[in-house]
């Protein structure tokens, strides 16, 4: 059964630093590209960041580049997304993100972790 676990949420200041992780069950993160994206209140969910299946690439929304990392441990079949320089406007519930494909089919999402930033 596909299932993804995110983890790493909190509260910090601004200018901290965060960790969330994603632990998928049921596949291999190293088969299909994953994605972290993003809800805050009263806005729709976007997409920060995404990492190829082989994770050769990444790519970054303009709102976080320079200073998010997205990254993956195949051996611990985990996602992480390195967050530095936290603003209040990153505040919003993280979500990371199996795409579909041809061997793993359907698209996933994980419950959410929430990140509050206090200025």
């Amino acid at each position: 059964q596909v299932r993804l676990v995110e983890s790493g949420g909190g509260e910090v200041q601004s200018g901290g630093s965060l960790v969330l992780s994603c632990t998928a069950y049921g596949f291999s993160v190293g088969s299909v590209a994953m994605s972290w994206h993003r809800q805050a209140p009263g806005k729709e969910r976007e997409e920060v960041s995404l990492i190829t299946a082989s994770g050769a690439r990444a790519s970054y929304s303009d709102s976080v580049k320079g200073r998010f990392t997205i990254s993956k441990d195949n051996s611990k079949n985990t996602v992480y997304l390195q967050m530095n320089s936290l603003n209040v406007d990153d505040t919003a519930i993280y979500y990371c993100k199996k795409t579909g494909t041809v061997v793993v089919p359907g698209d996933y999402w994980g419950q959410g972790t929430q990140v509050t930033v206090s200025s």
